[in-house]
C-alpha cells in the first residue's frame, strides 16, 4: 500500500512538473515565433547599405527588448533544474562494458524519470539561450554598422572655409535668413497679436515684472545674503557661500524662463522667433552655469578658489571663460537663424570657422594659465631636497597641455575641411572642463559639509572621506563626459546591461547582485566577529586568569576564525562556485611554496608563537643583537621597543627558528653581576666583607639565595671581584647597578682603598747619544 501510495505520489509530482515544463515552453516558443520576424528584418536592415541610421537605432531597441525577454528565461526553472542535476549525480554513471553488472530496475526507472523530467525543464532554456545568441549578436551588429558611420561622417572632407569662393554665398545666405526673420516678425497679425496680449495679459505682465527683477536684482540678492551671514560669523560659512553662489544663477535663470514664457504668451512671435526665445533658458543656463563654473574654480577671493592661483591669472581665466561662452551662444544663435534658409555645408563652415577660431584663441591662453599651476607647497623640498608635484597638480597640467593642443588642432582641422571632427575634439574638451569644474566644485561643498558635521572646519577639506565624494562624483560624471565625446545612450544602456549579466569564471558566472551578496554577508560575519572579540577583550577575559599574552592570542586566533568563516559563508551565500577554480589554486599553491615561503614560514611560525605562547606581550626578551620589551605579536612579525624607544620589527621565522632569551619569562627574577678591581697589597677579606654589606644593603637584592663576592682574577692593574645578586625585578638592573657602584665609590674612599687604574712606562731612546754604527768591511778583508 505504502509503495502504491508513493507511486501515484511521484507520477503527480511528475504530471506537475511537466506541466509546468509545458506551459513555460509554450510561452518561449511564442515569443520566439513572434522575435523571429523581427530577427529577420533587422538582418535585412543591416544587410541593407542606405538603411537610416534612425530606423537601425528604432530596430535595435525592438531587439533588445526580445533579448530580454531571452535572457530571463534562460534561468527558467534554474533550481528545479540544479536539484535534477544533483540527483543524477547521485545515482551515479550508467554501468557500461560487457562485464558490468546491469543496473537496478528501480534504479533504471529513477534514472529515466529524471532525464524525462530534465529534457523537458531544458526545452524552453535552450530555445531562450539559442534566440538570446541570436539577438545579441543582432545588437553587436547594428552597433558596429552606427559606429562606422559616425567614424566615416567625422573623416569625411566638407569644403574649407579659407576658400574665398565660398565667402560670398556665404554671406548671400546669411543676410537671406536674417531677412526672412525680420520679415516675419513684420508680416504678423497685430490685431491678432493684440488679442491673444490681451487674453494673457495677467500671465505676461507678472511673467515679464517677475523676470526682470529676478535678472537684474537676483545676483545682488544672493550678495546680500552671503554678506549678512559674513557679519555674523554664521557656522559652515563655506556651505551658504556655495548655496548662494546657486543662488546668484537660479535667479537670473528663472528670470530668463519667465521672460520666455511672458514672450511667448504676448501673441507678437512667429515660428523663427518662438524658436529663438525658446532658446532663452537653454542660453542662460550655458551663460550662468559656465561663469558659475569659472568663478568656483577661479574664485575671486584667494581662500575659496579651487585652484589657487595667482589673482591676475584667476581673472583672465575668467574672462577667457566668458568669451568662450559667448562665443558658444554666437555659434547657437547663428546656426538656429541659418537653419531656417537650408544654407549650403559650405555656409555652415564660413560662418562657424571663425567661432571657432575666437574659442580656440580662448582655450589656449587657458591652457596656459593651467599649464603653469603649482601647488602651494609645491616648491618647498622635502628631507632629500627634492621639489615633488602632486597627482592633482599633475592633472591640471595635463588639462592644460591638452586644452593647448587641442585649440591648435582644431582650427587647423577646420582650415583643411575636417570641420567634423574639429567639432568633437574643440566642444567635447569645453565642456569636458566644465564639467571637471563642476566636480571640483561638488566636492569642495560635500568637504565643506563633512567639516561643518564633523566640527574640523575648512581642515576636513584635506580628509580622506571629501576625496572618497570625489571619486564617487567622477563615477557619476563619467556617463556624461561619455556622451559629450560621442557615445550613444545606447552604448551606457548596452554597457550597464553586459555589466548586469556579470561576467563568467570557469563554469560559473559572476553577476554583481553576487558580489554585492558576498560584500553584504562578508561585512555581517566581520562585524559580528568584532563584536564577539571586543565582548571577551572588555567583559569575559579580565575576569579570567588568563595573562595578557594568552587572551591575545584568543582573541587573534577567534578574529583569524571569523574572518575566514564570514569569507566562507559570503561564498556560500552569492552562489559562487569555486571548483572550476581548482586548477588555478593549484597554481596559486605551487606559487606560494617558491615565492612567498618566506611569508608562509613567518605566517606559521606567528600561530606558533601565539599558540605555545613562548614569548608575551610586555616580555624582556634579546634576540640578534635587540633587546628590549615585546610590544605586539602578529601573525608576520612581532614588536620590539628597545631601551632608546625604537621599535624593532623581528620576522617571527627568527623567533621561531633561533636563539631568544627572554629575562622575564614566568618571573621577574634575575642575576645582577657587579664587577670591581682594587691595588694589590689590599686586604682581599676586608674588600670581600665591604662588598657583601653593599649589597646586602640594596633593597631589591633577594635574601635568599644570598648575594656572593667573588675574587675572581689576578688582574694586569689590579685585584678583580664581581659581586653576584639576585634582584626581585631584573628591569631594575641598571639603575642598582648604578647604586652599588656610587656605594662602592663612597665605601672605598671611607676605607682607603684604592681603585687602581691602568699603568704604562714608557722609554724613550735619544740615538744621538748612541755610537755611530761601523761601517761594512770589503769581502775577504778579515776582523782584525
Amino acid at each position: 500500500m505504502n509503495a502504491t501510495l508513493r507511486g501515484l505520489l511521484a507520477s503527480g509530482l511528475l504530471a506537475l512538473c511537466l506541466t509546468t515544463a509545458a506551459i513555460a515552453q509554450t510561452d518561449v516558443e511564442e515569443t520566439a515565433e513572434r522575435w523571429d520576424s523581427v530577427a529577420v528584418k533587422a538582418e535585412q536592415s543591416v544587410e541593407e547599405v542606405d538603411t537610416p541610421t534612425t530606423e537601425l537605432e528604432s530596430m535595435r531597441a525592438r531587439v533588445v527588448g526580445y533579448r530580454s525577454e531571452f535572457e530571463a528565461a534562460r534561468t527558467l526553472n534554474a533550481d528545479r533544474i540544479a536539484a535534477l542535476r544533483d540527483q543524477l549525480a547521485a545515482l551515479g554513471p550508467v554501468p557500461e562494458g560487457e562485464n558490468a553488472e546491469p543496473e537496478a530496475p528501480e534504479v533504471a526507472k529513477t534514472r529515466a524519470d529524471i532525464n524525462q523530467q530534465l529534457n523537458t525543464l531544458l526545452a524552453p532554456v535552450q530555445i531562450a539561450e539559442r534566440e538570446f545568441l541570436r539577438a545579441d549578436g543582432l545588437v553587436r551588429e547594428i552597433d558596429k554598422r552606427i559606429r562606422d558611420r559616425q567614424t566615416e561622417r567625422l573623416l569625411r572632407a566638407t569644403p574649407s572655409p579659407l576658400n574665398p569662393a565660398y565667402w560670398a554665398p556665404a554671406l548671400v545666405d546669411v543676410q537671406n535668413a536674417f531677412a526672412a526673420f525680420w520679415e516675419e516678425s513684420a508680416e504678423q497679425d497685430t490685431d491678432s497679436a493684440l488679442d491673444t496680449l490681451e487674453r494673457n495679459l495677467p500671465t505676461v505682465l507678472f511673467a515679464g515684472l517677475a523676470g526682470l527683477l529676478l535678472l537684474f536684482r537676483g545676483r545682488l540678492w544672493a550678495m546680500g545674503i552671503v554678506n549678512k551671514l559674513r557679519d555674523r560669523q554664521a557656522r559652515g560659512l563655506g556651505i551658504w557661500r556655495f548655496i548662494v553662489s546657486l543662488l546668484r544663477i537660479l535667479f537670473p535663470l528663472a528670470g530668463l524662463f519667465l521672460l520666455s514664457i511672458a514672450a511667448r504668451q504676448s501673441g507678437f512671435l512667429g515660428a523663427r522667433s518662438s524658436l529663438l526665445v525658446e532658446l532663452l533658458p537653454i542660453i542662460g543656463l550655458m551663460i550662468f552655469g559656465f561663469r558659475w563654473v569659472s568663478e568656483r574654480v577661479f574664485a575671486r577671493e584667494q581662500e575659496e578658489a579651487l585652484l589657487p592661483l595667482p589673482a591676475a591669472q584667476r581673472k583672465m581665466a575668467r574672462l577667457y571663460v566668458n568669451a568662450i561662452t559667448l562665443v558658444v551662444i554666437l555659434s547657437i544663435v547663428a546656426l538656429t537663424v541659418l537653419e531656417f534658409g537650408d544654407p549650403s555645408t559650405a555656409t555652415r563652415a564660413v560662418v562657424q570657422f571663425p567661432l571657432a577660431v575666437l574659442t580656440s584663441l580662448a582655450l589656449f591662453q587657458i591652457g596656459r594659465i593651467l599649464r603653469g599651476y603649482r601647488d602651494p607647497d609645491e616648491d618647498t623640498p622635502d628631507a632629500d631636497g627634492v621639489t615633488k608635484a602632486s597627482t592633482h597638480a599633475r592633472i591640471v597640467r595635463s588639462a592644460g597641455l591638452g586644452a593647448i593642443a587641442v585649440s591648435i588642432a582644431a582650427p587647423v582641422l577646420f582650415a583643411f575641411g575636417y570641420q567634423d571632427l574639429s567639432d568633437a575634439i574643440l566642444r567635447p574638451y569645453v565642456t569636458t572642463l566644465a564639467v571637471l569644474g563642476l566636480v571640483m566644485a561638488l566636492q569642495r561643498f560635500s568637504a565643506d559639509v563633512y567639516g561643518a558635521i564633523t566640527g574640523q572646519g575648512p581642515a576636513a577639506r584635506e580628509a580622506l572621506m571629501p576625496l572618497l565624494f570625489g571619486l564617487i562624483l567622477l563615477m557619476l560624471a563619467a556617463p556624461a563626459l561619455a556622451l559629450v565625446w560621442g557615445a550613444r545612450v545606447a552604448d551606457l544602456t548596452e554597457l550597464w546591461a553586459a555589466f548586469g549579466r556579470g561576467f563568467t569564471v570557469g563554469e560559473s558566472r559572476i553577476a554583481p547582485s553576487n558580489l554585492l551578496a558576498f560584500a553584504i554577508i562578508f561585512a555581517i560575519g566581520y562585524l559580528l566577529t568584532r563584536l564577539l572579540q571586543g565582548t571577551l577583550r572588555s567583559n569575559v577575559l579580565p575576569k579570567t586568569k588568563i595573562d595578557i599574552g594568552g587572551q591575545n592570542a584568543l582573541l587573534s586566533g577567534l578574529g583569524y576564525v571569523g574572518i575566514f568563516l564570514a569569507a566562507l559563508a559570503a561564498i556560500t551565500g552569492a552562489g559562487i562556485d569555486l571548483s572550476s577554480l581548482a586548477i588555478v589554486a593549484g597554481a596559486l599553491s605551487v606559487g606560494i611554496g617558491f615565492g612567498l615561503q618566506n611569508i608562509v614560514s613567518n605566517f606559521v611560525s606567528g600561530i606558533i608563537l601565539l599558540i605555545e605562547r613562548p614569548i608575551s606581550e610586555g616580555d624582556w626578551i634579546e634576540v640578534g643583537g635587540k633587546s628590549g620589551y615585546v610590544r605586539d605579536i602578529s601573525v608576520r612579525s612581532t614588536r620590539i621597543e628597545t631601551f632608546d624607544r625604537t621599535d624593532v620589527i623581528v620576522p617571527n621565522a627568527d623567533l621561531v627558528s633561533g636563539t631568544v632569551t627572554n629575562f622575564t619569562r614566568g618571573n621577574t627574577v634575575g642575576r645582577l653581576i657587579v664587577k670591581v678591581g682594587v691595588a694589590y697589597g689590599t686586604d682581599t677579606r676586608r674588600v670581600e666583607a665591604i662588598l657583601r654589606e653593599i649589597a646586602e644593603a640594596q633593597p631589591l637584592v633577594l635574601a635568599n639565595p644570598a648575594p656572593n663576592v667573588l675574587l675572581v682574577s689576578f688582574g694586569a692593574d689590579a685585584l678583580e671581584f664581581e659581586i653576584r645578586a639576585f634582584l626581585r625585578d631584573v628591569n631594575w638592573m641598571m639603575s642598582v647597578q648604578s647604586d652599588i657602584n656610587h656605594a662602592i665609590v663612597e665605601r672605598f674612599a671611607e676605607e682607603k682603598i684604592e681603585v687602581p687604574f691602568p699603568q704604562r712606562d714608557v722609554w724613550l731612546r735619544n740615538r744621538a747619544t748612541e755610537p755611530a754604527p761601523k761601517a761594512p768591511k770589503p769581502d775577504g778583508e778579515a776582523d782584525s
